[in-house]
């Protein structure tokens, strides 16, 4: 029985141009005050994620940093999953290799990440896993960002540490996501669907394909497990 959404954010419950569906936030709403509780899953940094839950409308539980960094509620304390000082000798040799060549590394918000470290995608993802193969780190390439993480660090390891403070099984969850960062938790999660836009590697492991794109493509998925959703808020209730 489902009793929980867990979902991406960019190219999920946005368009293209990364503005969030506005159905996707009544969607979103509807579920919470329907009781459903709804996680946010992002690689954003967990004050981007706190504000956005705020203006969403959730209960403020979240992942983090792709899944380095998850909190249980907005007064919940943040669990840090990882080694982000890995991460930072991987990128100390990243950027003064690409410096000899002319190039800065445009880093996004080191200030406010506590697991992983994320730069601008200026430069080819491949290469810099070539560069990086002897270092103990993931390189992920989300589309918007490309992320360097502890390994055994993912959304789905977030998802099972997560549902376990909150006393859920993983497989209690429904999760949506569109990208090869989403797998691990849409395998992970007792269903796992993804959107039309979705990275065919993320459609080959999903349990349902959405017909629509982008948010839109979110609420068809909500409409079509909104059975198993309304059984959910059944069981809260009695």
């Amino acid at each position: 029985m489902l009793k929980a959404i867990l979902t991406d954010i960019d190219g999920t419950i946005t368009d293209s141009s990364r503005r969030i569906n506005t159905g996707a936030i009544d969607t979103i709403r509807s579920l919470v005050d329907n009781r459903i509780e709804v996680v946010l899953a992002s690689g954003n940094t967990s004050c981007f994620m706190d504000a956005l839950c705020k203006m969403i409308g959730t209960h403020g539980t979240f992942i983090a940093e792709n899944g380095g960094v998850f909190r249980i509620g907005f007064t919940g304390t943040p669990h840090i999953q990882g080694d982000q000082a890995v991460c930072r000798e991987a990128l100390e040799l990243l950027q003064a290799h690409y410096r000899k060549q002319g190039t800065e590394l445009v880093l996004f918000s080191p200030t406010y990440r506590y697991a992983d470290l994320a730069f601008g995608r200026t430069v080819p993802a491949e290469e810099v896993k070539t560069l990086l193969k002897d270092f103990p780190v993931q390189v992920l390439d989300t589309g918007y960002a490309i992320h360097l993480q502890a390994p055994g660090v993912d959304k789905g390891t977030a998802l099972i540490a997560l549902a376990r403070e909150m006393q859920l099984s993983p497989s209690d969850f429904l999760a949506v996501g569109d990208s090869l960062n989403d797998i691990q938790m849409l395998t992970t999660a007792g269903i796992g669907a993804t959107v039309a836009n979705g990275h065919p590697e993320t459609k080959a492991v999903a349990q349902y394909v959405a017909e629509k794109e982008y948010g839109d493509g979110f609420m068809e998925i909500m409409k079509k497990y909104e059975s198993y959703l309304r059984a959910a808020k059944r069981s809260t209730t009695i």
